[in-house]
């Protein structure tokens, strides 16, 4: 039995190495809410809310998210008696509609307080069996095509095992046509277009299917399922959904529709952990492929992400690059790596995260902190 005694949020600003456009804007600093869970005893798991600044991505932002978890999910859970960590989820959906960015950071928090609290490392709670797991690297829309060439070339030659790049109206085609002529079909290529088409850009999406691509994330309105099912019955490249898919239900609404045939799972979009396992769990029954996705998260975000991708059905590389990628500094030590090979080490042999939080640079990088407890 588990006490939750207090949860702390921390918003820091982390400034990334290089500005990363996506179809709808330019990120130049993240802005990162930490979330510190700690029972009774005094251990903590941390955890990390991956909402944006804006809601271009989700309707959560930073703001809102702290003040769900303020107002509304730490009080559910401070002083609850808990068995298990899968015990969270219930307690934050009962009653309480969407907000899963929010719910998400409190939730893995506690998977990793559980997992502290069990001497196991997190991925060995969750169920992973992948001592290594395979990265790609999102690449954000480029000026140029020849600019993307030369992002791409350089993805090669430091390991990437899949290669994303982000595209949108006027920045697709030619891009995507520079790399294939001047890097070859054998470059494990995908593109990622952020909602940025509608079905009047038919002719556009089709013409992408003579690229042999991985995939097409994410082509049209993020909740739109219908609409991808009509696209996807017109492509022979498989569309991956990113944005649509929020819950289990929805997974299961996406196969029944046919708007889909790959699956992006991002923890913190879903709700958390125990969400990620149920649509992991039926995406392996019916044979669909997943990945984890990133949201440019910081060094604990991306230990969750590790641990996760570690399960079994993770047949494709996920969005987990080293932290060297986005930052020039990370939060946690050690930083994450990978091999060479584009491969990155799960920490089965260390409890929880398998990282230890830099509290100094955490600290010199603040804006805001609070501290959540009963009065």
């Amino acid at each position: 039995m588990l006490t939750i005694r207090n949860i702390e949020l921390t918003e820091l600003h982390l400034p990334l190495v290089e500005p990363f456009q996506i179809s709808s804007g330019i990120q130049r600093v993240r802005q990162v809410l930490l979330v510190r869970v700690e029972d009774a005893e005094g251990l903590s798991g941390w955890g990390e809310c991956v909402a944006g600044e804006s809601p271009n991505y989700s309707p959560e932002t930073v703001g809102t998210a702290w003040h769900m978890i303020e107002k509304w999910i730490a009080p559910r859970l401070i002083g609850a008696e808990l068995e298990e960590p899968g015990q969270v989820r219930p307690l934050l959906e009962k009653d309480f509609r969407g907000h899963h960015m929010a719910k998400a950071g409190v939730e893995m928090a506690c998977w990793a307080l559980f997992a502290e609290a069990r001497g196991l490392a997190l991925a060995r709670l969750l169920g992973g069996v992948r001592e290594k797991v395979e990265v790609g690297i999102s690449i954000g829309i480029q000026p140029t095509p020849e600019r993307l060439v030369e992002k791409v070339a350089l993805a090669l030659q430091e390991g990437y095992r899949k290669i994303k790049a982000k595209i949108m109206p006027g920045a697709d085609l030619r891009y995507v046509e520079a790399v294939r002529r001047e890097l070859g079909d054998g470059v494990p290529l995908m593109v990622d277009a952020n909602n940025a088409y509608t079905l009047d850009d038919l002719d556009t999406l089709k013409e992408l299917d003579q690229y042999g691509l991985v995939m097409i994330e994410q082509p049209l309105a993020w909740d739109d399922l219908v609409r991808h099912r009509e696209l996807q019955k017109q492509l022979r490249t498989p569309i991956c959904l990113d944005e649509s898919i929020t819950s289990l239900e929805r997974v299961q609404d996406m196969v029944t529709l046919g708007a889909g045939r790959i699956v992006n799972i991002k923890p913190g979009r879903v709700g958390g952990h125990a969400s990620s396992r149920l649509i992991h769990d039926f995406c392996a029954s019916q044979e669909i492929p997943v990945w984890c996705g990133g949201m440019l998260e910081s060094g604990i975000g991306r230990a969750h992400n590790v641990a996760l991708a570690s399960l079994q059905n993770f047949r494709l590389p996920g969005d987990i690059s080293p932290s060297s990628r986005y930052w020039k500094r990370d939060i946690v030590r050690p930083q994450w790596t990978t091999d060479g090979q584009g491969r990155i080490s799960v920490p089965f042999d260390r409890p929880g995260l398998g990282v230890e939080i830099d509290h100094e640079f955490v600290d010199s990088l603040t804006r805001r902190r609070l501290l959540l407890e009963n009065s």
